[in-house]
């Protein structure tokens, strides 16, 4: 029931699909959807018929089928006889490994040097925009055979830690530096060593929870609350209180020489060091540049109001202009983790096996099913990317202003 105050209800036609401007962008968005659907549809049915003419069929059945080669970066168990599928699994734990240290190394880089950047100091500025320009410019295929001939050709063979006291040879008595690349104490993990590790995790937790309240105490009332030493307070004590009260649940395995090599402890390969290395300073070199820029962005009105209130020029940087600086560091900087971890798949060059070195070389070359192996890469570098995307866009979007 209608009454005279009421306005006539108008019956919808397909052509306001074209004509409502209320409905034409999302009619053409899926006339172009469907068009796309159906290029990609027919490609595959392309792909496949023209196989079928030639013998072959898309199966990824070889995954499971022995390997028959041996990975001399391991970081979980591996022999010969497991299948392409482990292999494969290897590959992309070595190309996590990498990108994870070469991200965080190259964060720490960047964010030095491009502080560094804009120093007072002409000499630092200086030394700064030469590492910048040196490393920006040259590519980092370069680099990583630089490193890579310095690791195996400057550094001592382990015959050359023999003696009655080699263990005065290494650093620590614990480290080993040589051509085959570094070895370190493996932990061994006791009775109790899980309630070592869940302990220094919420001490990590506690000490950015104080870092976040000393900052917000601050914002809020203008009390300085010390940042360093606190958080390191909470950050160590109570995980060495636990570790000794629990009687040393943690015992190391220290390498040694043996023969013609070390034994014991856990080998760092030169191929690794060398990979890590030169993404990390060639990428580093890029974020500098972002990090300069995101601070020279931020109004130097706003340094001198700080100064004005009597902070040093190092609460200046860590209050005042990196919080604000980050809001156009970030988006720059996931385009640079991005770059580091697709430009990990140079490490073949080095012989590190990562994913494109064992499902998209030996595991290919073996099979003969490129296009499965390529496909396989090409979804694992895609996850990898939308995953990072998606995390620092978690991260960009917590930092970015307000409203009120």
């Amino acid at each position: 029931m209608t009454t005279a105050t009421d306005p006539p209800r108008e019956s919808f036609r397909f052509s306001q699909l074209i004509y409502d401007t209320r409905y034409r962008s999302y009619t053409f968005q899926f006339i172009a959807l469907m068009l796309l659907i159906t290029l990609f549809a027919y490609l595959g049915s392309n792909l496949v018929q023209n196989l079928a003419e030639q013998g072959q069929d898309i199966s990824f059945s070889f995954l499971t089928e022995p390997a028959g080669y041996d990975i001399n970066q391991r970081p979980i168990p591996y022999d010969s006889q497991s299948p392409h599928l482990r292999a494969a699994f290897v590959g992309v734990l070595n190309t996590l490994i990498v990108a994870f240290l070469g991200c965080l190394t190259a964060t720490i880089l960047g964010t030095i040097a491009g502080i560094l950047r804009i120093s007072p100091n002409w000499l630092v500025r200086k030394l700064m925009a030469g590492y910048v320009e040196a490393f920006r410019n040259v590519p980092v295929l370069i680099w990583i055979l630089i490193i890579f001939t310095i690791m195996t050709a400057v550094m001592p063979a382990p015959s050359a830690f023999r003696g009655e006291d080699s263990a005065s040879s290494m650093l620590f008595g614990a480290f080993a530096f040589t051509n085959r690349g570094v070895y370190i104490p493996a932990p061994i993990w006791g009775p109790g060593s899980s309630v070592v590790g869940l302990t220094f995790l919420a001490s990590i937790f506690g000490a950015i929870y104080y870092r976040r309240y000393a900052t917000r105490l601050l914002y809020d009332t203008g009390k300085l609350l010390p940042m360093v030493w606190p958080a390191l307070v909470i950050l160590l004590v109570p995980t060495i209180l636990i570790y000794f009260i629990l009687g040393r649940p943690i015992t190391f395995d220290y390498p040694a020489l043996a023969g013609f090599n070390f034994q014991g402890g856990i080998q760092i390969r030169g191929s690794l060091i060398a990979l890590w290395l030169a993404l990390a300073v060639y990428t580093g070199a890029f974020i500098a540049e972002n990090v300069r820029a995101g601070i020279q962005a931020v109004d130097r009105g706003q340094t001198e109001a700080a100064a004005s209130l009597g902070l040093r020029p190092r609460r200046i940087m860590n209050l005042v202009v990196l919080p604000q600086a980050l809001r156009i560091i970030i988006p720059p900087l996931i385009s640079q983790y991005l770059n580091l971890t697709k430009n990990s798949s140079l490490a073949i060059a080095v012989g590190y096996m990562d994913v494109t070195g064992t499902l998209g070389g030996i595991t290919l070359n073996q099979t003969g099913r490129a296009i499965e192996c390529v496909l396989l890469l090409m979804l694992f570098y895609l996850m990898i990317s939308l995953a990072i995307s998606a995390v620092m866009n978690v991260y960009n979007k917590s930092i970015e202003l307000k409203e009120r």
